[in-house]
Formats: C-alpha cells, structure tokens, sequence
C-alpha cells in the first residue's frame, strides 16, 4: 500500500508554490548533458533544455562522470513545493553508441513494465512517452551541433528508486523494480490534482487490459482493505480512488468493466450521495440538513459532522447513505453498462452498510 502523503494545513497560497521539474525534464537535461560530454564539448556546470510548452528550465549538474565511449550525468530532483515522493532524488542518464537510433534502457531505480494497458509495452523500461520524445529531441539537437550520428542508447537510473517506488502505484500497474520517467510538461505543479487522477485512469487501463471485471475504489487505506477482503480482489483490481470520486467514475463511464465497487468512510460517501464529486474536506463539504431529510430523523440536521449523524441515527442512516452514493455514482456513469455496489466502512474496518 502507497505510504499516505502528509500535507501541512498552513501551506503557501496557490500563488507563491514554487513549482517543480519532473524525472522526464531531469532525465532530458541529463541526457544532454552527457551527450555534449560524450561528443567533446565537455562537462558544463549546468545545462538548459526546451520543454514541450516553451519554458527553458537550467539544471545544476550534481554527477558527471565518464570513459571511453560513454558518458553519464546525474541531476537532483527538485519538485518545487508539491509533496512529491521523488524530491531530491537522483536522476541519471548514461549515454553510449546504440546499433541504430534512440534505444531506452532501465539502470538502478528505473522500473520495467509487466502489465498491458500502459502507454508502454511490456517488457520495456518504464519510461514514458513524453519523456522518450524529449530524450529523442536533444540527440538529435546534440547530434546535428556535434555532427555526429543519433544512434544513442540511453540508460536512466535513479539510485534507490526501487525503494521509493513502493511508496507510488507503480506496484499495482505492474512497474516492477523501480519509479517510472514521467511528465508531460516536464513541470511539477504543486498540489496538482492530475497526476493522481491520470494514476487512477492508468490503474482502468491496466485492470481493462488483464481481463479484470471487478474493480474498487476506495476513499483510504481502512475502506480499502475492508473492501478487497469482503469482494476478494486481487491488488491491481485496486484502484486508488482518494477523494477523486468523479475522476474515476467518468473515465470508466467510457472505459468499463463489469463491476464497480465504492467503499469509503460514512463523511465523504455522504459527499458523494449528496452529489460530489472531489470529496476533499477543502472542496465539499456535508449538507446535514439534506442528511437529515433523506434519513427521515430531524436530529441529524444537528449533528457536528456525517460521523456525529451516525452516532445520532445509526444503521438506518448508513444504508440511506450507501444507496443514494450508489445513485449518484450511477447517474455519473451516463448509462454505462456497469454494476454498482457501495459499502460504508468505520474507522475500525467495519462495513457498517452496502448498497447494491
């Protein structure tokens, strides 16, 4: 299980995050880096790169070293002010002649794909596109310069990147040994939200793709294992749902499988019952007056939170819960042919009720 990520309440405003630089912008100028080394132009105590969007980051160069016939430079992650698993680690491209082209390779930390579904076959190095056509860029930017052939394999590494990938998702998409090179912009936003929810869609892609027709997603680790134990799934029939219960649900509205399972703590399924879709206490919030009409008990609308309304109405309040999450998880899925069930589980890992 991914180690939670822990978030300081009195952060910076969205305004003053500085952001960061993804392992695919850190490998590029690595790889670029090395390749002016490899070619004669040496080692440069920094390096500047073009990302996908126009934005010209300068990378401190923080490992160089080289030989006959090969080249490799390390830059230090740097994820700005998002809370990244990665910041500070590593990232390292050695460059050397390849038969023919751009060839990519998986080093120390860098893991391989096992599983279909992802943008990248198995068997290769877990090594996103964006990145790869980044890489394959500054070649051929670095080759023309030189005059010399693209024909360049490139090894990524990041030292005790194995560890650090037991703290990502990367284990349940079958990325075995090690973190992924990802970005698409090559920049970390701090606190964004799309990174977990393209995780989430990837997590679809990869069940889809191994013939699993039971899914779940859960609001947190306790509901999680309620829910695989109860259903009897497999790890990667998980998907790592969090708050984002809309992200999950319109993506399999257009990539489905047969079964959906939803289980979460009574505050946020009363969220999703009552019509949300970000569960997160900073972007929803329970409506304990709607909460004490749909279970027919005027003392809920006084209760503090959904947890005091439960110790207020109990099991008939659970099960009016889990069923109107189960309707409005349907009402998102548009008509999608998928079976929906909903359980409620306590803070002990108890499932309270279930609605199918």
């Amino acid at each position: 299980m991914p180690a939670p990520i822990v978030r300081v309440m009195t952060r910076k405003p969205a305004s003053d995050l500085r952001r960061g630089w993804t392992t695919g912008a850190c490998a590029t100028a690595a790889t670029k880096a090395a390749l002016m080394q490899l070619w004669g132009g040496g080692f440069l105590p920094d390096v500047t790169i073009t990302l996908p969007r126009g934005e010209t980051p300068t990378f401190a160069l923080a490992h160089k070293v080289s030989g006959i016939g090969w080249a490799e430079v390390g830059i230090t992650k740097d994820a700005g002010d998002d809370p990244d698993v990665t910041h500070g680690a590593l990232v390292i491209a050695r460059v050397t002649a390849s038969p023919g082209g751009v060839v990519f390779a998986a080093g120390e930390g860098v893991g391989t794909v096992t599983k279909p579904g992802l943008p990248i076959g198995p068997g290769e190095p877990a090594i996103n596109p964006v990145p790869r056509q980044m890489m394959s860029g500054v070649v051929q930017e670095m080759a023309e310069h030189y005059n010399q052939p693209g024909d360049i394999e490139i090894t990524v590494s990041i030292p005790g990147g194995a560890d650090i990938a037991l703290k990502t998702w990367n284990p349940r998409l079958g990325i075995q040994g090690g973190l992924s090179i990802l970005g698409t912009t090559g920049i970390v936003r701090p606190f964004s939200c799309s990174a977990w929810i393209a995780s989430i869609h990837r997590g679809i892609d990869v069940a889809r793709a191994g013939g699993v027709l039971h899914v779940a997603g859960c609001t947190g680790a306790t509901s999680e294992k309620a829910v695989q134990a109860d259903c009897g799934l497999p790890d990667h029939a998980m998907l790592d749902m969090g708050d984002f219960a809309g992200g999950m649900i319109k993506y399999l509205a257009k990539n489905p499988v047969s079964r959906l399972t939803i289980g979460g703590g009574i505050g946020k399924m009363t969220k999703l019952a009552q019509g949300a879709v970000d569960l997160h206490s900073s972007r929803s919030q329970v409506d304990l007056e709607a909460l004490a009409k749909l279970v027919g008990d005027a003392r809920v609308a006084q209760a503090e939170t959904a947890l005091h309304a439960l110790e207020i109405a109990g099991e008939p309040l659970a099960l009016a819960v889990a069923q109107s999450a189960r309707a409005a998880a349907v009402k998102l899925l548009r008509g999608a042919d998928i079976k929906v069930d909903v359980m409620i589980v306590d803070r002990a890992g108890t499932i309270l009720a279930r609605a199918a």
